[in-house]
């Protein structure tokens, strides 16, 4: 049982329990005041009895966390998330509450733990500067859905009792339109585009809705282009593999169940910590099949050709990977590569400025408004997850949908018969009407209203 002793000003919670080393120990818990120190030793008292109470714990969120990544996280995570995660931990997480006791860490001590990331300067990456100069409420709230998770599991292994990451109090996230281009403006940068592999690429982006991953990870297996496909409009693509760079140490860890192949390092590469690779996408809806214009058929057989083309003129020099975008020599083409020539692209031809991956969201746009707001045939290709991503991101494209509504409403009800014209229905004015005997009963009632009246008629006459 738990007691309450004074000592300089402090009301003391003073109770024995056993340590994980089967170790009787003693615990002082100091508060302000007697009330809060009765408060918690019935907590106390209470939770002992029910068998759910928690011994103190030395144990601190940098240790823990450790624990979580290997327990769960290694578990749960592909690569690009786990490598996401470590980051935050090790940037952002661990400097600041790493050294806290993980029970120190209640409600009120995440809330100023994400408060104080707001004024906290965003980690240098592979000498890479972020756009802004501190945390963004997005980042802070990758770190909060972290710990969240994290702390979950903390109370589901009884080491503490409540999750302090679960109602904490978030800075607010302004969702800012995305810069796009429209259809005018890919038929110029298409024009422009002198590059055949950027080319390609920002036609499989617009028309097929793939991320730039997702392109750069197809191989010639996942196109089907035959002349039977194409006569039958049923051209298309099978989204199955993302090219991506992992850290090798990370695929030491996580292993390589979602890896489909693990890309050779060249020469002048041989000492990297990084290895290009082919795995499965992140989610289950990722994986998809896109049908394809006619237009951009052609254009991937005429890709193909020019491909086969250079294999047969390196011979055995090519690198064959049956990968649809790569490099003169059959390499991978990294994101880099493509990013790099868009660039270049927009640099030359004068194009506003957007990033590659704007060219998906402007698919989404053109499909939305082809479809009049199709969600779920625009999801089909897309590959969100969920079908409110799209309406959060796309509500605008929506609104104009809605905005069409009102129009037609006007053409095929107020137009036909046209009732542009008609006006809504007056109401009708009745005159009050008033007999000699009220009128009479009025005046009697009201002596001065009489007399007003007789000068009245009076002066009247004498006009």
């Amino acid at each position: 049982m738990a007691s309450i002793r004074k000592r300089r000003n402090k009301f003391n919670v003073v109770y024995y329990y056993t340590n994980d080393q089967g170790e009787r120990k003693q615990k002082w818990e100091p508060f302000d005041t007697e009330e809060e120190a009765k408060t918690r030793k019935a907590e106390i008292e209470y939770k002992m009895k029910v068998n759910t109470f928690i011994a103190p714990s030395n144990l601190t969120v940098a240790a823990f966390l450790e624990d979580f990544v290997s327990l769960y996280g290694v578990k749960k995570w592909g690569p690009s998330t786990y490598e996401a995660n470590r980051g935050l931990i090790r940037n952002y997480i661990n400097p600041i509450i790493g050294d806290e006791l993980i029970q120190n860490i209640n409600t009120m001590a995440a809330d100023k733990f994400l408060t104080r990331l707001q004024k906290t300067p965003c980690a240098v990456r592979k000498n890479r500067y972020s756009s802004t100069q501190y945390m963004t409420p997005a980042g802070i709230a990758n770190i909060n859905k972290l710990l969240k998770c994290a702390f979950k599991q903390a109370v589901r292994w009884d080491i503490i009792s409540k999750n302090p990451f679960e109602n904490t109090t978030l800075p607010k996230v302004k969702r800012e339109p995305r810069a796009i281009w429209d259809a005018a403006t890919i038929r110029k940068a298409l024009d422009a585009c002198k590059d055949s592999k950027l080319y390609v690429a920002m036609n499989l982006s617009f028309a097929c809705s793939l991320r730039i991953g997702e392109i750069l990870g197809l191989t010639w297996d996942n196109i089907h282009i035959s002349d039977a496909d194409i006569a039958r409009d049923d051209a298309h693509l099978c989204v199955e593999k993302v090219l991506w760079r992992v850290r090798e140490d990370t695929l030491n860890v996580l292993g390589t169940e979602e890896i489909i192949k693990v890309f050779p390092r060249t020469m002048y590469l041989e000492n990297a910590s990084t290895v290009i690779v082919l795995k499965t996408p992140k989610t289950e809806s990722s994986v998809r099949k896109v049908w394809m214009p006619k237009t951009v058929a052609y254009i991937l057989r005429e890709w193909k050709a020019s491909q086969d083309k250079q294999k047969a003129f390196l011979g055995d020099e090519y690198l064959d990977y049956g990968l649809v975008i790569a490099l003169p020599n059959g390499r991978p083409c990294e994101e880099t590569v493509i990013n790099n020539a868009f660039r270049r692209l927009k640099k030359e031809a004068n194009l506003p400025n957007v990033v590659f991956h704007s060219l998906r969201h402007s698919s989404t746009t053109y499909k939305l408004k082809l479809n009049h707001g199709d969600l779920k045939a625009t999801q089909g290709d897309t590959g969100h997850s969920q079908v409110d991503m799209i309406t959060k991101i796309y509500a605008h494209i929506l609104d104009e949908d809605r905005k069409v509504n009102a129009q037609k409403f006007e053409s095929a009800f107020y137009a036909n018969p046209d009732l542009r014209s008609v006006h809504a229905p007056q109401e009708e004015k009745t005159q009050p009407v008033l007999d000699a005997q009220t009128l009479l009963s009025q005046l009697q009632q009201s002596p001065e209203l009489l007399s007003n009246l007789t000068s009245l008629i009076l002066a009247q006459v004498g006009r």
